[in-house]
């Protein structure tokens, strides 16, 4: 048999997550972000299922909407950074992609393309997260230098928040206030709001939202935000118990023996560990399910198992179903517990690792 280790992607809950997002500001647009493989639940598929209602697709690189166009997407695609050279210009045009510009060198780089079509822009201020986007001071003149170029049809105008995820958080008024200075008076869509601002921050929706996280179901505003409750789970991580032993109290499990036994215990082994993707800095104590039950992480992740406590499943036995995370483990849970965020556990996932699609339409 193989090894059981598996990841179920359901399509159904994606859908909703991306429709959920549009009903947090009628009437704006939302740019479904599909990089990184779709957060790991894979670009194609997650596209090809969005595609009816997606106003359009944002991947980082012209590698990834390359094999979104050649499976048959043929959605507008927004290339988040950009291009990365005058070399992939061409690309623009035949692939009918849709740069992002955050620099005056790319800037310059799109005044002087040819394409055979108009070519929309969206062009990025930096308001205080200082990682891609023009100086605000900038702004305005890299904007009438796109403005002025007779193949540039439209430009959406863009910037990114770093703190939205803490909705009273003063930066991010700060930032508005700065892009409001610096592009109130400039024509054209905007673009501001993240999935945080998305289900947290009205004033930030704009008229285009850019949902990621929130698409597959974790909220980096955490469940317990009210508009974060619709949000389906759309991924799960699921293997099997592939070994049941007692060991006494005063026992140790595992490498450097973190976890000891306080009691009798019953100790499940499952088929992941930290090359699959489970994250190996869980504690012990990060919940899991076993056969549909809470049960819990105890001794420390190993490349290929981990270890959890099965002293209240009497009646479990080699071969039980594991969710790691998914309806029954939520990601965020499980990424709090492991000092690290539900976007890396999706992306981590390891190649090894199988995956399969439902859709309950």
């Amino acid at each position: 048999m193989a090894r059981p280790t598996r990841a179920h992607v359901d399509l159904a809950a994606i859908r909703h997550n991306y429709a959920h997002a549009k009903t947090r500001a009628p009437g704006a647009r939302a740019l479904a972000v599909v990089k990184a493989d779709a957060y790991g639940h894979g670009a194609v598929a997650v596209a090809r299922t969005l595609a009816p209602l997606a106003d359009a697709f944002a991947v980082a690189c012209t590698e990834e909407a390359l094999a979104l166009r050649e499976s048959g997407i043929g959605n507008p695609i927004v290339l988040l950074e950009g291009i990365f050279e005058p070399a992939e210009l061409g690309l623009l045009d035949s692939a009918r992609l849709t740069p992002v510009a955050h620099s005056r060198e790319q800037v310059d780089w799109l005044c002087r393309a040819r394409p055979t079509r108009p070519l929309a822009v969206w062009l990025k201020m930096d308001t205080g997260m200082h990682r891609l986007g023009l100086e605000p001071s900038d702004f305005a003149a890299a904007y009438a230098r796109l403005a002025d170029c007779p193949h540039v049809s439209e430009i959406v105008l863009m910037t990114h928040l770093a703190c939205a995820d803490e909705p009273d958080h003063p930066a991010t008024q700060a930032q508005l206030a700065c892009f409001s200075a610096h592009a109130g008076a400039l024509p054209g869509p905007r673009s501001i709001a993240n999935s945080a601002a998305v289900l947290g921050y009205p004033p930030a929706h704009g008229h285009w939202l850019r949902p990621g996280i929130m698409l597959y179901g974790a909220s980096p505003l955490g469940e317990a935000h009210a508009s974060a409750a619709a949000l389906r789970p759309t991924i799960a991580l699921e293997s099997r118990l592939i070994s049941v032993r007692h060991l006494a109290p005063g026992e140790a499990i595992g490498y450097g023996g973190r976890f000891v036994c306080q009691r009798p215990t019953r100790v499940g082994v499952v088929a992941a560990g930290y090359a699959d993707g489970y994250p190996r800095h869980a504690r012990d104590g990060t919940p899991v399910a076993v056969n549909g039950k809470p049960s819990r992480l105890i001794g420390r992740v190993s490349m290929d198992m981990l270890t959890v406590d099965l002293t209240d499943q009497p009646g479990a036995h080699p071969g039980d179903p594991v969710q790691l995370w998914g309806d029954l483990v939520a990601a965020n849970a499980v990424a709090a517990a492991s000092d690290t965020i539900a976007y890396q556990l999706f992306t981590g996932r390891s190649q090894r690792v199988p995956v399969s699609y439902r859709d309950d339409r």
